[in-house]
């Protein structure tokens, strides 16, 4: 396993006319931070000085060509453009939505080719980013295409873990994509990134319902005794610790949630709005599920405070801390799998 210090970070800037590179200055304002990984940030040395006499950062960079000449203990930022792009802060621009994807892929390039070891994106614009070549509703589908494994959008904090069946899918469309195949499918992801990622034993994963009251036995709705019910006792009859489904409405206020490693959302807000409500600023969004590490903030682009200095990168700084631990967890897990330790013979 690698020194933490040798750990390379690759990091996209995601809309330069949100607060992605805002955060990327502040974070790294704190040299100690350096002491944990080396950063990479897929730019340009003009883009990032831009905004770091913008903002008047403290924060100093080394301008790379290539990511063999970077610098442990730096801030280092490749150089993806000779372009000097307009950056108008607060407004998502076809020229901000070209330079997002621009770094997008150079880094993730660099993730599948093993040249970095972990990969923080910043928050981009899903519609100004979307071209011939990316027509994905956000970074997981990317991912999900370029790297190896099943993909999983995986909230997490230091109190709550959230995984979604379905994500980036409208409401209406909802329960025809939760099937027993994909119920089955997301759990195993949790399941293995629980104890893979997170050093978790014995995981115990709690599913919500898909309707409200959980259909309150088919009142308001058949999938979830149809579906849920049955692919649930299924999981556990495999002796995963699985369990529900739970009654959305009440299940967060009664802090339930605290007696779960996980829990499964059906959709997209069921997960989202109790998380932000509850960990706003201190969670991360990691995509479990595939052979490279990568998280990001839990917020987006922040258009309506870009530019002004305020934003807080607290939710940056915890992806890139979530990153590193992950990526420790994971080799020390694959090491001990790969070794087990040899029994010992005693001579009579």
């Amino acid at each position: 396993m690698k020194h933490p210090s040798h750990i390379k970070v690759g990091i996209s800037i995601g809309d330069m006319n949100g607060v992605g590179i805002e955060l990327i200055l502040k974070t790294f304002e704190d040299a100690r931070v350096l002491e944990f990984c080396t950063p990479i940030v897929f730019a340009s040395n003009k883009t990032i000085s831009f905004q770091k006499k913008h903002f008047n950062s403290p924060t100093s960079f080394n301008g790379i060509d290539k990511i063999s000449q970077a610098i442990e203990g730096k801030l280092n930022v490749l150089n993806c453009w000779k372009e000097t792009p307009n950056t108008e802060f607060g407004k998502p621009t076809v020229e901000s939505g070209k330079f997002a994807l621009l770094s997008f892929k150079a880094a993730v390039e660099a993730l599948k080719s093993e040249e970095i070891d972990v990969l923080i994106t910043a928050p981009i614009n899903k519609q100004n980013i979307q071209t011939d070549e990316f027509k994905f509703p956000g970074h997981t589908d990317y991912l999900a295409k370029e790297l190896q494994g099943e993909s999983l959008m995986f909230m997490v904090s230091d109190s709550l873990r959230i995984g979604l069946l379905t994500d980036h899918v409208p409401v209406k469309d909802v329960s025809r994509h939760i099937t027993e195949k994909r119920i089955t499918q997301k759990v195993n992801s949790i399941h293995d990134s629980l104890i893979r990622d997170f050093r978790i034993g014995r995981p115990k994963i709690a599913m919500l319902g898909i309707n409200p009251h959980s259909g309150d036995n088919g009142v308001i709705g058949e999938e979830d005794d149809k579906v849920m019910k049955p692919t649930i006792e299924k999981l556990f009859s495999q002796g995963k610790m699985v369990f529900g489904p739970y009654s959305a409405d009440s299940f967060f206020a009664t802090e339930a949630y605290t007696k779960f490693d996980a829990v499964v959302a059906a959709y997209h807000d069921q997960g989202l709005i109790p998380f932000k409500t509850l960990s706003f600023g201190q969670g991360v969004n990691f995509t479990a599920g595939l052979n490279r590490v990568r998280t990001s903030p839990d917020h987006g682009t922040a258009y309506d405070i870009a530019g002004k200095g305020i934003a807080d990168h607290s939710s940056f700084q915890k992806a890139l801390y979530e990153a590193i631990a992950i990526y420790r967890n994971r080799n020390e897990y694959e090491q001990l799998s790969q070794k087990p330790l040899k029994k010992l013979s005693h001579k009579i």
